[in-house]
């Protein structure tokens, strides 16, 4: 092996051990700094500052977590669409065609997500 490849492979391992380190120290502090103790307010749940009324094994509509996973999948969408479009140019209708199927494959998710009543409050 040429001795240039082992200088390179030693930048890519001082890389990834300073990498390590920086992801290890927040993690040690946090262990260092925490308090320890354990009191009654300890294993009370916290919800914007007011005391819980009732037990934590309620049901909630799984609507409202349907709707922001379709949120989040749309959200991710737009943001790869938006480079996709700064980068095409150099074939301008195929570059069309293949936009339009992306959105199409989109507009199929949300016509899915509508014929099974996600939308429906």
């Amino acid at each position: 092996m040429p001795e240039h490849l082992l200088v390179d492979y030693l930048f890519v391992l001082a890389f990834l051990a300073v990498g390590f380190v920086f992801a290890a120290i927040p993690i040690f502090l946090a262990f260092f700094i925490t308090p320890r103790s354990m009191g009654l307010k300890k294993l009370v749940s916290y919800e914007s500052g007011m005391i819980p009324i009732g037990g934590a094994w309620i049901k909630f509509g799984v609507a409202y977590y349907l709707f922001a996973l379709i949120f989040l999948a749309f959200d991710v969408d737009v943001l790869y669409l938006f480079p996709v479009l700064l980068a095409y140019g150099s074939f301008p209708w195929r570059d069309l065609v293949e936009i339009v199927i992306f959105l199409a494959v989109i507009s199929l998710a949300i016509v899915y997500a509508w014929c099974k009543g996600v939308f429906e409050w």
